[in-house]
């Protein structure tokens, strides 16, 4: 158990215990401050799970909440909030936020929230290797980060993870309802044309012609191959 959690709490007590407890078991934890920081941090770094309390400095929860959704992001939400706040919790999950937790609460529940969390998480690594070279490009998994030449390659969010779940599977003819199940959490075969669109946005950036693909091959009628 190595998984990154990005903990987002204003608290400084609430924030230096949970660190301390979750350090304890196993955990790898970030803290941010305010909404901002861990909005930014969220997206600038691949976690496998985020806390995150609802009324935060700059930016609040909810907010923070949807941005990560609009920007593509399925990283799990375990959201923080305030005892008889039903609307904040409805908003939430309406929002995209996977959970929810009412302070003040036991770290014991919290902990048992985020391993049910982990547990049904529909992005986890199958292997812990941190970078992988792809022709000309470094893909660092950890570092979120892809660069040619010393240069940072831009992917969004969802176009990394679509990258890191073909590198975890290469060599392996994966189809578009696959890809679509295990990287955006969908199974609706009407939204294949998404994958589709995302994998010719990743191809023109890591400068793979489809017509001859060095990385990312077409397999006629079943969906995608990555050979690099």
């Amino acid at each position: 158990m190595h998984e990154r959690i990005l903990l987002i709490e204003d608290e400084q007590d609430l924030r230096m215990t949970l660190t301390d407890r979750l350090r304890s078991e196993s955990y790898e934890i970030e803290c941010a401050e305010d909404g901002e920081t861990g909005l930014r941090r969220a997206t600038e770094t691949a976690y496998d799970l985020i806390i995150l309390d609802i009324m935060l400095p700059k930016k609040n929860g909810l907010d923070v909440c949807r941005d990560l959704r609009q920007a593509g992001l399925i990283t799990p939400v375990l959201i923080l909030t305030a005892r008889g706040q039903t609307v904040d919790k409805v908003v939430g999950l309406k929002l995209g936020a996977d959970d929810y937790l009412t302070k003040p609460f036991e770290v014991i529940e919290l902990l048992a929230r985020i391993e049910a969390i982990l547990r049904r998480a529909p992005i986890r690594p199958v292997n812990h290797k941190d970078v992988y070279p792809v022709g000309p490009f470094r893909v660092d998994v950890r570092g979120t980060e892809v660069t040619c030449g010393g240069q940072r390659v831009r992917l969004s969010a969802r176009e990394f993870q679509l990258l890191r779940y073909f590198l975890e599977h290469r060599g392996t003819t994966l189809s578009r309802n696959e890809i679509l199940k295990e990287v955006w959490g969908y199974n609706i075969k009407t939204f294949t044309r998404t994958v589709d669109v995302h994998v010719a946005s990743l191809r023109q950036k890591l400068g793979d012609d489809p017509k001859e693909s060095r990385f990312i091959l077409t397999v006629t009628g079943l969906g995608y191959k990555f050979v690099a």
